[in-house]
């Protein structure tokens, strides 16, 4: 499930959705914040350009608050259920998770809307 070959694998690892053999981004560190969203424009293995269309990513931004909530829900769980948080400090762990794993969190959404469009191509591995 979590091997090369799959869009899990892709949208985890910011792999090239087409070979899987590099990553999309110029520095694999997210964290790196002025280098968050820059990506190479094409996979050096497969030549996949990864920009389709000017714009292609603003609909990474639906993508982003989906996965945004669902960070923010597990915040919450953890916080209230595990910790027995009071509501406020349940609401300062969401916003804190937010703030922490926003490079994440961008990244991780546009590794899916990239996946939605492009599937692993087996034969592409061989090329090189």
């Amino acid at each position: 499930m979590f091997n090369k070959g799959s869009k899990l694998y892709s949208i985890l690892t910011g792999s090239c959705p087409k070979c899987h053999q590099e990553s999309m981004y110029s520095d694999k560190n997210p964290y790196h914040l002025s280098k968050t969203l820059k990506m190479n424009d094409n996979c050096s293995h497969c030549n996949t350009k990864y920009k389709i269309e000017p714009s292609f990513f603003y609909g990474a931004m639906y993508v982003s608050y989906a996965v945004g909530i669902a960070f923010a829900v597990a915040a919450f769980v953890i916080s209230s259920l595990v910790f027995n948080a009071t509501l406020h400090y349940v609401f300062i762990s969401i916003i804190g998770t937010l703030v922490v794993f926003a490079p994440i969190i961008m990244r991780l959404s546009r590794n899916i809307w990239i996946n939605m469009f492009m599937s692993y191509d087996k034969n592409l591995v061989k090329k090189k």
